[in-house]
């Protein structure tokens, strides 16, 4: 179904401010893909360039942003480095104060790097796509994947037997169970995220501000709605919900950095599957058996990643071999130990 999935259940966040060069340029031709993306579709994603800015809590944040804001500005991605005062000047309704939990010691800003609107970039894909020739088959649930051998014949769907000799995994937190019909067994864990926005108010923040030090993240929508998110649920899940104490978690670092969130509502709240991989970046690769693709394990990176995921994987599929750009996201990597692993700590993000 049309935007039933993560793309529907995202925070809506895009930035390219990669520390590993492979990230880098996977995320930052995503970003330039999203700059012309409206022309391009002739449907209008909403695509704001408000700007991402990551804050330092302490010392360690500080040299962690600034490494990361060297080594994009190394690979031509715009960074720059704030101080306490930039930052409040760029975004006035921040808390500043020294006697704080976490107080605000700088922090970095992409100012390409912004938001755009999840369901009119569903919506303006499925419309080119359509105009192209593509049948969209919507509650077509797969039941297997038929193989002669090392190669493929088709699917097996609720709507009948569909022939093929090519099939694209691109299910999110499904991908695993989908590839399991082949026999594949991949590094990936799935686990619930959550999200959720309050009632809402008029313009006070134009900006997403990101807090890495307590993973909590903040922006406002076009209807006034404060929309925050964080770190996952710990545990193995398929449910599109999760649990109190993770939402409570972002609420209280939420109201540390905004003092004036804490006389809000709560209005809904959601959650959606991450395909989490073992080092934290996707899997965009052919598999061993000849016409069976992957495009799985982005796990928080999915949305932001949206242009270049289809752009790369279509030519994977195409030729048969990967573009340079995600040549180094293959499957393989995790038997070889070549890991891009951007956090350290792969699918454990509760550690750092």
């Amino acid at each position: 179904m049309i935007g039933g999935g993560n793309t529907g259940r995202n925070t809506t966040i895009i930035r390219s401010n990669y520390l590993w060069d492979a990230s880098a340029g996977l995320y930052d031709h995503a970003l330039k893909i999203w700059e012309g993306l409206s022309q391009e579709l002739n449907y209008n994603v909403r695509f704001s360039q408000r700007g991402v800015m990551n804050l330092a809590h302490d010392l360690q944040d500080i040299r962690d942003l600034k490494r990361r804001t060297h080594a994009n500005r190394l690979n031509g991605i715009d960074a720059v480095w704030l101080s306490t005062k930039e930052v409040k000047e760029f975004c006035p309704v921040i808390n500043t104060s020294t006697d704080i939990r976490y107080p605000v010691l700088g922090g970095t800003l992409q100012g390409r790097a912004g938001t755009a609107r999840h369901d009119a970039v569903a919506w303006g894909y499925a419309r080119g796509a359509d105009k192209m020739g593509v049948d969209i088959v919507q509650n077509c649930e797969v039941k297997g994947i038929k193989r002669n051998g090392d190669s493929v014949e088709g699917l097996e769907t609720t709507k009948g037997f569909i022939k093929t000799k090519k099939i694209g995994v691109v299910a999110a937190g499904h991908s695993s169970v989908i590839a399991n019909m082949a026999d594949i067994r991949l590094p990936l864990e799935s686990k619930p995220l959550q999200a959720l926005v309050s009632e809402p108010i008029k313009p006070i923040m134009d900006t997403v501000v990101m807090s890495n030090a307590v993973h909590a993240y903040v922006s406002q929508s076009d209807k006034g709605e404060m929309v925050m998110g964080g770190d996952l649920d710990g545990y193995n899940s398929y449910a599109q919900r999760g649990n109190l104490p993770a939402l409570q978690h972002v609420l209280s670092e939420g109201v540390a950095m905004f003092l004036n969130l804490s006389r809000l509502k709560m209005l809904r709240t959601w959650g959606g599957i991450m395909d989490m991989s073992m080092d934290g970046s996707p899997i965009i690769d052919k598999t061993h058996i000849d016409g069976v693709y992957l495009n799985c394990g982005w796990c928080y990176g999915g949305f932001k990643a949206t242009p270049v995921s289809g752009w790369t994987f279509a030519y994977t599929i195409a030729q048969d071999q990967a573009h340079e750009l995600n040549s180094k996201y293959k499957l393989n990597r995790f038997n070889t130990g070549h890991l891009i692993d951007e956090k350290g700590v792969g699918t454990k993000t509760w550690i750092g």
